[in-house]
């Protein structure tokens, strides 16, 4: 669904799955600037959202995911997963309870396979769920991840005018890489597991009754040095380009891993997010797209309850 945000000055459309909405509105470095001040808004329309209502809506959650959703307040909003049998990651989402529903959002494209799944385990549950299309997701800036805001589409004309200035996603994208927040589908694949990616703890929580992928998660979490880890690269700014989605990564000639998102940032210039062995030295220049990338750490190679996090 097209915003009606692309008809605002200046505003260029993004690529793929992104192309609905606007990457930038003229100037991506100002508007990186302007977020990072606790200015503007970006729009997130392009997102699908969904909506479980009924009295069971939370202890269902609670028992499918990963999340701790019993006794969830009105309001507070949640991040949580749905995991493999293997505890790989096959869905991810983010959402708020308002006393009488439950309204998510996930990846453009994603939320069909999500609901689909969900349907699938009603079961007895006094549940409906359903993928909405009034409604639109907008972000704006604050303390740490900043927020969400559900706006209905036909609103999304006045909201733009009361919470400008408008930010594109290159801006968003880039302050989200710095952060070290992996985006479901880019950042991660279909081998992902939640330790790999730093999502213990912002949608993974440890002290919840069983769900499905949990031996995976648990004993990873106990005894340390999951598969793979994420890492910050800082690319080398010499190129006048960016790594595509899925590029490798190689260190002394062999692959190690993969590129999943990249931008261009107002003061670290390149970046990326990628996934990659474990045992990759933390301190070893990388290469991607035949440009060298120093890495810093995201998630530490021995994360787990026997070490203590990097800081």
């Amino acid at each position: 669904m097209v915003s009606p945000l692309l008809a605002l000055p200046g505003a260029v459309a993004g690529d793929g799955i992104d192309a609905p909405v606007a990457a930038h509105y003229g100037s991506f470095n100002t508007e990186q600037r302007s977020l990072a001040s606790g200015d503007g808004f970006v729009d997130l329309s392009h997102r699908d959202v969904l909506r479980i209502t009924g009295p069971d809506r939370l202890s269902w959650l609670h028992n499918l995911t990963t999340q701790f959703f019993e006794g969830l307040a009105p309001g507070t909003w949640t991040q949580a997963l749905v995991l493999s049998p293997q505890g790989h990651v096959e869905h991810a989402f983010a959402g708020v309870d308002d006393g009488e529903s439950f309204t998510a959002h996930t990846e453009p494209g994603a939320g069909e396979a999500l609901v689909a799944w969900l349907e699938r385990m009603k079961f007895m549950t006094r549940v409906e769920v359903a993928l909405v299309d009034d409604l639109a997701v907008m972000w704006r800036p604050g303390d740490g991840a900043g927020r969400y805001d559900l706006v209905p589409r036909d609103r999304l004309e006045a909201y733009a005018a009361a919470a400008g200035p408008a930010c594109g996603l290159w801006a968003f994208e880039a302050l989200r890489i710095e952060r070290g927040e992996p985006r479901f589908g880019i950042d991660t694949d279909h081998r992902t597991i939640p330790n790999e990616v730093g999502w213990i703890g912002p949608a993974v929580h440890l002290d919840k009754g069983c769900y499905r992928g949990q031996e995976t998660v648990a004993r990873v979490h106990t005894l340390g040095r999951p598969p793979r880890r994420l890492v910050l690269l800082h690319l080398d700014g010499s190129e006048n380009r960016l790594p595509p989605a899925g590029s490798p990564v190689s260190h002394e000639g062999r692959d190690i891993g993969f590129v999943g998102s990249s931008a261009r940032h107002h003061e670290l210039g390149p970046i990326a997010l990628a996934l990659v062995k474990r045992n990759v030295p933390v301190d070893a220049t990388l290469v991607v797209d035949e440009m060298p990338a120093a890495q810093d750490v995201v998630v530490d190679p021995e994360v787990g309850l026997h070490v203590r996090p990097l800081r």
